[in-house]
Order: structure tokens, then C-alpha cells, then sequence
């Protein structure tokens, strides 16, 4: 069974969509996307659950993985499969 992925996102993010092509590309056809530019609430809220200001976040169920450039280090050191694929 694949991961719930989760993204926090704004409309014209070129890093949550290198985020999304990433993430498909290891399978992932289901992306959660919660977008803060449409409502300060949400962003507030990421915030407050992140410790970050910055989009994307993602989360892969309960872990934290962090924007675009964590997301690819993870996949570089060959972490981001284990994650996506938990009972693999």
C-alpha cells in the first residue's frame, strides 16, 4: 500500500510542482494538496505545524519531510522508497 502524501502548496510554486513530478514518478499518483495562498488560516496553520513559512511542505503520513530540496535529498540517499512504500 503507497504513503498518504500530503503538500502544502501555493498555485504557482515551481518547487511543489518539481515536488509533484518527483513523487509521481516514484508512483505516488495521489497527492493531498492544501493550498495556503487561498486562505491566511491555512498558512498560519502549516506554520504553526511545520516551523516553516515556505511552500511546499510535505508530509508522507506522519513524517515531516520538508520542501522540494529535502524531498530530493531524501530520494538521493535512497530513503524516499522506504517511506513511500512502507510494507514493501
Amino acid at each position: 500500500m503507497k504513503a498518504h502524501v500530503v503538500m502544502y502548496s501555493t498555485a504557482s510554486c515551481p518547487y511543489c510542482t518539481m515536488a509533484e513530478r518527483l513523487l509521481k514518478s516514484k508512483g505516488i499518483d495521489e497527492i493531498e494538496k492544501i493550498r495556503v495562498d487561498l486562505d491566511p488560516s491555512i498558512r498560519e496553520a502549516m506554520m504553526q505545524k511545520t516551523g516553516r513559512r515556505t511552500v511546499p511542505q510535505i508530509y508522507i503520513d506522519d513524517t515531516h519531510v520538508g520542501g522540494f530540496d529535502d524531498l530530493s535529498a531524501l530520494d538521493r540517499a535512497g530513503k524516499l522508497e522506504t517511506l513511500l512504500n512502507p510494507l514493501a
